[in-house]
Formats: C-alpha cells, sequence, structure tokens
C-alpha cells in the first residue's frame, strides 16, 4: 500500500507537462542512439548531459535536477529499445547489449521476418522495463532505509565493493580494469583539498583547483572517443539494410516468446541488482538459460524467435534492475548509471540512501518516469520502427559533425572554458587510443565520481576510529563487503588458473 502512494508522488511529478515532454525527447533520442551503431547508451547520456543543463538552467535545483534526470533516464533505456534495430537489419548491434540479437535476429530478417523480430524486441523490452520499474518501486525504500545504518567504514567499504565489482568484469584484462580504476581514483584528487586547502596534482594550472569536471571528461571519452574511432578505423555500418516487411507478430510467435520474454525480464532485473554485471553480460546469460530450456535447440543461430525475445528482456530488466543500487546505495553499477549518478551530482544531489529523504521529488519522480516511458516506447517502437529503421542509412559525414558540434557547444555553453574544451578533446583522443589497447573506460569514470566519496567516509571513520584502521575490519556490515570485494577479484583469476591448467594438462 505504501509502494502505491509512492507511485503515486512520483506519477504527480512525472505527469508534469515538462517532464512528460522531457521524457519524450529522451526516449526518441535515446531510441535513435540505439539505432545508430557505434554511439551507444553512455555516449548518449554523456553528449545529452550539457544539453539538459542548459534546458533547465532557469529551475529550481530540484526541479531541473528531476527534468534533467527523466530525460537522461529516457535516453538510457531508450538505447536499449533501439539498439536492437540495426542488429537484426544489418547485423550490427546498436550497442553491446545487442550482440545476442544478432544471432538469430539477423536470420529471422534473412527470412523475411524482420518485422516480426522487431516488434518481439519491442514487446520483450516493454515487458523487462515495466517488470524492473514496479520492482524499483518495492524494492527502493526498503533497501534505502536499511543503507542508512550504515557507519561511515560500511559505506567506504560498500563503495569499494562497487569498484571490485564493475572493473572485475569490465574488459577483457582485469589488470587493465584495475590500471583504469586507479587513474580514475588519482584523477579525482586533482583540485583543492577541502580540509588542508593544499593543491594537488593541479601543477600551476588554476583551472585545476576545483578538480577534473566530469561532464567534460564524460563527454570527451564516450562521445568524442566514438568520433575519434569511427574517423580512424571508418567502424560504421556499409550495405544495403533488409526491407522491415509487417510488423504484427502471429499468435504462434506470441506463444512461442512470452514464456522467453518472462525468464529473460527476471533473469535480467535481478542481475542488474548486482554491480558489474551489466546489460551484455545478462543478455548473454538469458540467451544460454532459453537454449537450455528450449525443446529445439537446433533452430537457435537460424532464427528462433525465443533468441530475439530473451536478450532483449534481460538487457532491458538490467537497465532498469540497475538503477536500484545506484538511487539506494549509491553504487552504479554499469557505465551509464556512472554517467547518470555524475549527472546528479552536478546538481548537488547524491544518490544514495538519503535521496529518498531529502530529494523523493528526483527519487520518486525518475521511478515514476520510467513507467511512463516504457509505455511511451512501446507505442514509439512499434508503429514507427519502419522510420528509425532509415535512421541506418544516415551518412557518417553528417552524423558525426553533428556529435562533434553537441559535444563543443554543450561543454562551452555549461563551464564556459576554452581549457576544458581542449581537455574535452584530449580525454577523447586518450580514450581512443586506451580502448584500441583494451583499456576499459567505465572503470575510469566511476572511479572519478566515487573517489571523493570514498575519500570523504575514509576521513569520515578515521575522526569516528581515532585512526584505527581495524574497525574496517570489526564493523561486520564492512568486513562482508570488503569479503565480497576481495572473492570478487579473486575467485575470476582462479577460475582463470584452473582452466589453463586443464588446458595444459590436456595439452
Amino acid at each position: 500500500m505504501e509502494a502505491l502512494q509512492y507511485l503515486a508522488q512520483g506519477l504527480s511529478v512525472a505527469l508534469q507537462p515538462l517532464n512528460l515532454l522531457f521524457a519524450f525527447i529522451g526516449c526518441l533520442l535515446g531510441t535513435l542512439v540505439g539505432v545508430l551503431p557505434g554511439i551507444g547508451p553512455i555516449s548518449g547520456v554523456a553528449l545529452m548531459i550539457p544539453v539538459t543543463a542548459s534546458l533547465t538552467s532557469g529551475l529550481p535545483t530540484d526541479d531541473a535536477a528531476t527534468s534533467s534526470i527523466i530525460l537522461l533516464a529516457g535516453v538510457y533505456y531508450g538505447a536499449m529499445y533501439g539498439g536492437s534495430t540495426t542488429a537484426i537489419l544489418i547485423n550490427t548491434p546498436g550497442e553491446n547489449s545487442s550482440v545476442c540479437t544478432t544471432l538469430d535476429g539477423y536470420q529471422m530478417a534473412k527470412q523475411g521476418r524482420a518485422g516480426v523480430a522487431l516488434a518481439i524486441c519491442a514487446i520483450a523490452s516493454f515487458v523487462a522495463g515495466i517488470i524492473a520499474c514496479v520492482g524499483l518501486l518495492f524494492m527502493a525504500k526498503p533497501l534505502a532505509e536499511v543503507a542508512l545504518k550504515f557507519s561511515p567504514a560500511a559505506q567506504f567499504s560498500l563503495m569499494i565493493l562497487g569498484l571490485c565489482a564493475l572493473s572485475s568484469l569490465a574488459g577483457k584484462s582485469q589488470v587493465k580494469a584495475f590500471i583504469m580504476t586507479v587513474l580514475g581514483l588519482i584523477l579525482a584528487t586533482v583540485g583543492v583539498d577541502p580540509i588542508s586547502g593544499v593543491a594537488r596534482l593541479t601543477f600551476g594550472y588554476s583551472e585545476l583547483y576545483s578538480g577534473i569536471e566530469f561532464l567534460t571528461l564524460a563527454v570527451g571519452m564516450f562521445a568524442l572517443g566514438e568520433v575519434f574511432k569511427t574517423i580512424i578505423t571508418r567502424d560504421y555500418a556499409e550495405g544495403e539494410p533488409i526491407k522491415v516487411g509487417s510488423i504484427i507478430p502471429s499468435k504462434q510467435d506470441l506463444k512461442d516468446s512470452w514464456a522467453s520474454i518472462l525468464r529473460g525480464s527476471f533473469l535480467g532485473f535481478f542481475q542488474g541488482l548486482i554491480p558489474g554485471c551489466g546489460a551484455t553480460l545478462c543478455s548473454f546469460m538469458s540467451y544460454i538459460v532459453e537454449k537450455k530450456f528450449s525443446s529445439n535447440r537446433e533452430n537457435f543461430g537460424k532464427g528462433a524467435i525465443q533468441g530475439v525475445a530473451a536478450p532483449e528482456a534481460a538487457n532491458n530488466g538490467a537497465a532498469g534492475g540497475a538503477m536500484i543500487p545506484l538511487l539506494t546505495l549509491g553504487i552504479p553499477g554499469t557505465g551509464t548509471t556512472a554517467v547518470l549518478m555524475g549527472a546528479l551530482i552536478m546538481f548537488n544531489i547524491t544518490p544514495g540512501p538519503l535521496l529518498f529523504q531529502d530529494h523523493p521529488q528526483v527519487a520518486w519522480g525518475l521511478i515514476a518516469s520510467m513507467l511512463v516511458g516504457n509505455v511511451m516506447l512501446l507505442i514509439l517502437n512499434l508503429p514507427l520502427v519502419k522510420v528509425f529503421a532509415k535512421v541506418i542509412e544516415t551518412p557518417p559525414k553528417y552524423l558525426i559533425p553533428g556529435i562533434v558540434a553537441i559535444s563543443v557547444f554543450g561543454v562551452y555553453a555549461v563551464q564556459v572554458s576554452v581549457f576544458n574544451l581542449l581537455l574535452m578533446i584530449g580525454s577523447g583522443l586518450a580514450a581512443y587510443y586506451l580502448a584500441k589497447n583494451d583499456y576499459p573506460i567505465a572503470p575510469l569514470v566511476l572511479s572519478l565520481i566515487l573517489g571523493p566519496m570514498i575519500e570523504n567516509n575514509l576521513r569520515r571513520a578515521m575522526n569516528l576510529y581515532n585512526g584505527d584502521y581495524s574497525m574496517f575490519l570489526k564493523d561486520p556490515i564492512s568486513l562482508t563487503f570488503l569479503t565480497i570485494a576481495f572473492l570478487w577479484v579473486v575467485i575470476p583469476q582462479i577460475m582463470k588458473l584452473r582452466g589453463k591448467k586443464v588446458l595444459i594438462e590436456e595439452g
């Protein structure tokens, strides 16, 4: 009953005309971001942060934060919807979590069933989004109340767990992921120390006294990084896309896919609760589970509709599930939620257990807007799928200058600093070369955001415990988080070593 009251409170915010408009814009832009290969939800959200900051500049802080985060969240789950379009039509996933969709979606398209595959993707995404919203509605408040009881030591250890979880699952090399995590923590210390007033790692540049701006780094690394990658490697889709055809699924299609949609939705949602899992891992897991449950396994990879429904439901369920640790614990579990967290912090609103007490309008407005947004996306995706399919044919010579223009004008409008523009360009080039050498960007961004919070909680704990570091192990909650973090890092390494040992023995 209490959850319904919170929902009503959230809907009163989400259904305000301005927020409805922002939700629609976010969903539309997010779908376009998902449709265009190579951009992805992280780049799309990062690119829109300066735009939302400009659009909401005249509003009170909470209103501006609510409207902005509603638009950015719309871009996030809109991109999860749209990523399947290119995966099905030209065998090129719009973003990483749509990789599994290519396996059967493209085969369905070659059989003349592209429209049906796209319709099932839209339905699966809608169902998963609604399930995730309901789960978020019922789980957010209890988790936040539990988190309020955490000591500074437990909060510090929880953030360490978040870093370890994302870093251990990001990229091909765990060592490279941890290098990026440490680099992000170093960058987080740049600026004037709030306690001592000493300038740290500023190298005499007064522009760095306030620290490295998250917006500058995020837009540079995600948006411009992808631009440089496209320009240098010519990494964009070519060739004629397959025609969409009829978008109305038959009764048999719905019968074959409904169980897969539900399984994928719940699996994705609960996996999304775990920091570091991400939508890509969830979609692969869902595909594997579906193939195992199927009585017609040999059809997978040849156009099985279950192979389209399950991963699409999973990646959208994971997107909703990932919002729970972000809002209740202040721990972003994916790169995109890390960017969303940075956007909230720009408005002086810190995600975590106090969010629901201090800024209920933002918290419940966002949750309710996800329900509204999923309905909008279903309405957008089914009738307009043929229109979105045309977007694939946008020539890079028009697309790339547009992204660069939005990046430059957006960052300059918010920061009004040439130094930050140069920093944005430099971080974009750095992101390209780092990604080229398999150094993941997400851990760096996450640690840049969590760095000041980790330092703050460490100092609070040291003051509370008179410099006794053993209290991090004596506090049972802190010890639990640190143990999980340690196991999260060590177990994959043990499994990798065991796998190598087996291969050597077999060889």
